[in-house]
């Protein structure tokens, strides 16, 4: 049988979160209010879907995503189904810049593993389904290194890191599996915590280890994920300082990762950040390896609604070939457009014309 290998992560390629639609946001509202049933809710859910995938084709795109409409969070509905781990109401939220976010999180309960009846998996093959042969169905989960945030692991359950790492890691590994089984050809680990670990003040450290021991770990922790993967399926990463209603978690470059992160992390492709002057400069790309891993340069916000100009997005786009060669680069926003339920402050017209700009930007470059 002949694997077709495809070309992951695309010139012209996006995180994948969208805005959800009032529709779905009254939907979820009726559902909790008990006045739709879960069934109705999904039909919903399905319908919404179906529109976006029309509407990343039709803008252009060659890559795909469910815009993740069937999750409130990026990250903690995939990690609270994963046994061993629960969902909670803390007492306090994330802090963000001058905002809390929303409160919820998730904590160690048990043994991890993944759930065989995980229903990212489900939803994934709904998701193709409506896809089909049109695009590349991109599917994103968070990084195994979330599960490192401080307070999740249960030193009870865990007092050895070592021993937490590795059941987090074989479960990840079969997860990894059970999305190629279901058809997923592109999968996509977002982190969070990696890019806090190039931060000035490391955000998740709870104060046993140092940044070097964190890196090494978190290194470990996402290539022991990746050791079998199949060679046809394309998995990148995106290094986020965290996106919460166009808001912000941290700021620092990538320096302080670069030479072990960029250098070794085996992945197919890294989204990056720089958007901002809180991204820094270019100068880590440097580290990553020639013919590698391909660089998808966030230099288009997703934050707000204003366009880019389109020749100063090319000059980042050259300035950033200073270090990595042109047909190694990529382009798309620097982040989701809502990481959470709550979505970024701009409109879906805005939304839909950043991404038609990224796809007639990258053709201008790279076609």
């Amino acid at each position: 049988m002949t694997t077709t290998l495809i070309k992951a992560p695309f010139k012209a390629d996006h995180v994948g979160s969208l805005l959800r639609p009032e529709r779905l946001h009254q939907a979820r509202r009726d559902y909790q209010q008990g006045t739709i049933t879960k069934k109705q809710l999904r039909a919903i859910e399905t319908e919404e879907i179906n529109y976006i995938v029309d509407k990343q084709i039709e803008v252009g795109l060659k890559v795909v995503t469910d815009g993740e409409f069937r999750r409130t969070w990026w990250h903690l509905d995939f990690l609270e189904h994963l046994n061993g781990i629960e969902g909670y109401v803390p007492s306090s939220g994330y802090q963000f810049k001058d905002v809390e976010t929303e409160k919820y999180d998730v904590r160690n309960t048990g043994k991890i593993s993944f759930h065989s009846e995980h229903p990212f998996i489900q939803d994934f093959i709904a998701f193709k389904e409506i896809v089909g042969d049109r695009a590349v169905p991109k599917q994103t989960i968070p990084s195994p290194n979330q599960l490192f945030n401080k307070g999740i692991r249960n030193s009870e359950i865990y007092p050895n890191i070592e021993d937490y790492a590795n059941d987090v890691i074989k479960a990840y590994q079969d997860a990894i599996q059970a999305f190629y089984d279901a058809g997923v050809r592109y999968l996509q680990l977002d982190d969070v915590y990696i890019a806090g670990l190039s931060a000035p003040s490391i955000p998740f450290n709870d104060g046993d280890y140092s940044r070097e021991q964190l890196i090494d770990l978190a290194l470990r922790v996402v290539n022991g994920a990746l050791e079998n993967k199949p060679d046809d399926l394309k998995i990148t990463t995106h290094l986020c300082r965290g996106n919460y209603q166009s808001t912000w978690a941290f700021e620092g470059s990538y320096a302080l990762i670069a030479p072990t992160l960029l250098a070794k992390e085996k992945v197919n492709g890294f989204f990056f950040e720089y958007d901002d002057e809180r991204s820094g400069d270019f100068t880590p790309l440097k580290h990553i390896p020639t013919g590698g891993p391909q660089v998808v340069l966030g230099v288009v916000t997703s934050k707000t609604g204003e366009l880019e100009d389109k020749e100063a997005i090319i000059t980042r786009v050259k300035e950033a070939a200073n270090y990595v060669p042109l047909e190694q680069l990529c382009l798309s926003p620097q982040c989701g457009f809502a990481s959470t339920h709550h979505g970024n402050i701009l409109t879906e017209e805005a939304q839909w014309r950043k991404l038609k700009f990224i796809v007639d930007v990258a053709k201008e470059i790279w076609e």
